[in-house]
C-alpha cells in the first residue's frame, strides 16, 4: 500500500482539459449577458424585436449554466463508478482460492435443432420470397399477383416485355380509356 493521500475526488476539474470548458463555460456566460444588454438598449431605443431577445439571452445563460453543471456531476458519478470497479476488481484479486466461474444460472441451454418448415407455413413462405428476393426474381404482389401470393401471375408471365406492378396496371388503365399513350 502506498503511502501519498489519495487525491480528493475533485481533482479532475482543474485538469487542463476541464479548466478549459470551465473558461469556455464563462465566457459564453457572460458573452449571452453582454447580448441580452445590448438587445436592451435596442430595444429602448424603439425596436420592439428586442425586448423578446433581452430575456431570451439570460434564459439562455441559465441553459448553459444547467448543463455545465450537470455536466459535472456526470464526470463525479464516472468517477465513483471507476473508483468502485477497482476496489471490487481489488477484493476479488486478493480473495485467495475463490472460483471465479459463472454460476449454472447464467448459461442457456443452446438448441442444435434443425428448422422445420412445415411447422410454421408462414415462415416457409417468407423464406422463399426473400430467396426469391436475392435471387433477383419478382415475387408477390409486385409482380402482378394477388395480395400474399408467392408466385407471379401467369397472364403477366405469358407476355414477354409485360411492364409489371402498380404502375403497369395504371398505365393499361389509362390507355384503354383513352388516355395518354407512352
Amino acid at each position: 500500500m502506498s503511502s501519498a493521500k489519495p487525491r480528493p475526488r475533485w481533482w479532475f476539474l482543474i485538469t487542463p482539459h476541464w479548466l478549459a470548458w470551465h473558461a469556455f463555460a464563462v465566457f459564453a456566460a457572460w458573452g449571452m449577458l453582454w447580448l441580452g444588454d445590448w438587445q436592451f438598449h435596442r430595444a429602448e431605443g424603439g425596436n420592439a424585436l428586442s425586448w423578446a431577445y433581452t430575456f431570451e439571452w439570460p434564459i439562455f445563460v441559465i441553459f448553459g449554466v444547467i448543463f455545465w453543471g450537470k455536466t459535472i456531476a456526470d464526470e463525479f458519478k464516472a468517477q465513483r463508478a471507476a473508483a468502485e470497479a477497482v476496489s471490487t476488481s481489488e477484493a476479488a484479486a486478493t480473495a485467495p482460492g475463490e472460483d471465479l466461474s459463472l454460476p449454472a444460472a447464467a448459461h442457456t441451454a443452446v438448441s442444435l435443432d434443425e428448422f422445420d418448415e412445415e411447422e410454421d407455413p408462414e415462415l416457409a413462405a417468407y423464406n422463399a420470397y426473400l430467396a426469391g428476393l436475392s435471387s433477383g426474381r419478382k415475387l408477390g404482389r409486385f409482380a402482378g399477383g394477388q395480395a400474399g401470393s408467392t408466385q407471379p401471375s401467369a397472364e403477366r408471365l405469358a407476355v414477354p416485355g409485360c411492364r409489371t406492378g402498380p404502375a403497369a396496371d395504371a398505365y393499361q388503365l389509362g390507355t384503354k380509356r383513352g388516355g395518354p399513350s407512352r
